[in-house]
């Protein structure tokens, strides 16, 4: 679980992050090591979650599918190749 929400599909950056979130100002506010596909089980909506290397949650985003939230990463998010597992 991720904030409350089911994970389906979970990715790894390993050493180097996928990419980072930036302050206004260009400063580095967070480093993306996880990413995480979620459905939260009330409303079924998925969610893409982006999170640091402790896999707490730094921004997310809400999708009409897995394979969309999957598909649709920023560019911010591209440092690293992404590998997709299926949480078990």
């Amino acid at each position: 679980m991720i904030d409350g929400a089911e994970v389906l599909e979970w990715a790894w950056s390993g050493e180097k992050p996928f990419g980072v979130h930036r302050f206004e100002s260009g400063a580095i506010a967070s480093e993306i090591y996880g990413l995480a596909i979620c459905r939260y089980s009330k409303s079924g909506k998925i969610y893409r979650f982006s999170c640091n290397a402790d896999w707490e949650t730094e921004q997310d985003s809400l999708y009409e599918s897995e394979e969309e939230a999957k598909t649709y990463l920023p560019s911010q998010y591209q440092q690293v190749r992404v590998s997709w597992f299926k949480y078990e």
